[in-house]
Parts: structure tokens; C-alpha cells; sequence
């Protein structure tokens, strides 16, 4: 059970409401880590806005959903781990690349590079070393993907926080967490 109220879009108003419609119309209904940051408009517009923003990046929706569940796997979020194994999957990944993408691996150099430094990023709190900047160099990132992936990392921070802490229930078909070592 939520430790939150989950707004009902069909009585939220001012700009939850304007939001959770765009939501409902994005995904045909509006999944429950919407209507709990509902509760702020702000936080929704910023989480949504988020959502918007990197869905147009230069990262693709793949690389950004195998980056959404290698980081909600090491923040133990089964919410998303759930959301995102499914979005990845609409994506274009197979069930095989979104299990490797969960253990931070993929056969692609670059996607392994990218969910590589995702997971060190979540570990070590920010406090990365040159040479983790280096490898994804050396894979073919330069400094706007770089920031676009460190982007990724923060918006799945964000919802991973707030399904974990809110205890948001999972609407989406369950996914096991791994939470293998880094």
C-alpha cells in the first residue's frame, strides 16, 4: 500500500490534472508513480518535463531504458525496474538485452560502456574517477552524451526514490531484481 495518496486524474485539478491527461494520453492510462507525484504539481512538471526533454536526446529510447533498469536494479526499485524492462521493450530490446542491461552488461561495447558507468555513477554517489570519464570516450561518447547519460541516471534517481520511499504500487508485469555487485 501506497504511503502517499495516488491522486485520482479524474479529480485532480490545475496543472496535476492538465499533466496526468498528457500522461494518460502518452501511455492510456496513468501509471501510479504519476498519480503519487501528483501530489506536486512542480514535481510532476519537473519529472514529466524530464521525461520529455531526454525522450528526444541523442541517446535513443533504448539506451535510455537500459540505463533506467540497470540504475533501478541498484537502487533495488522494483517499480521501475518493471516500468522500464517494459518500456525497453517497446524500444526495440529484446527480453535478453533488457535482462543484460539489469546486470549492467550488453554484447554492444558502447551500451556495455554507457551502463557501466551508470552503475559506478549510482555507487559512488557522483564521486566518479577520470578514468571512468575516459572509458566512455574510448566507447565513442563524447561530452553531450555524457551529460545526456549522467541525465538519465539522475531522472531514474528521482523516480526510483520516489516509488521506494512512497512504496508506489507496481502496475506494470513484475520484473525479479538482481541486485548483483558492481
Amino acid at each position: 500500500m501506497s504511503r502517499i495518496n495516488l491522486v485520482d486524474p479524474s479529480s485532480a485539478t490545475g496543472t496535476s490534472a492538465e499533466l496526468l491527461g498528457e500522461i494518460r494520453s502518452a501511455f492510456g492510462v496513468a501509471p501510479n508513480m504519476f498519480k503519487a507525484v501528483a501530489n506536486s504539481p512542480a514535481a510532476l512538471a519537473s519529472m514529466w518535463g524530464s521525461f520529455g526533454a531526454l525522450g528526444k536526446g541523442r541517446l535513443g529510447a533504448k539506451l535510455g531504458e537500459q540505463i533506467a533498469v540497470a540504475v533501478a536494479d541498484r537502487n533495488d526499485c522494483h517499480y521501475c525496474l518493471a516500468a522500464h524492462t517494459a518500456l525497453g521493450r517497446k524500444a526495440g530490446a529484446t527480453a535478453d538485452e533488457m535482462a543484460s542491461a539489469q546486470r549492467g552488461r550488453s554484447a554492444d561495447p558502447k551500451t556495455a560502456a554507457a551502463l557501466a558507468f551508470a552503475r559506478t555513477l549510482v555507487d559512488a554517489r557522483g564521486q566518479i574517477a577520470d578514468a571512468d570519464v575516459r572509458a566512455l570516450r574510448d566507447a565513442g561518447f563524447d561530452d553531450q552524451d555524457i551529460v545526456e547519460i549522467i541525465a538519465h541516471v539522475s531522472l531514474n534517481l528521482f523516480t526510483n526514490y520516489i516509488n521506494v520511499a512512497l512504496a508506489v504500487p507496481v502496475d506494470f508485469p513484475g520484473v525479479k531484481l538482481v541486485r548483483e555487485a558492481a
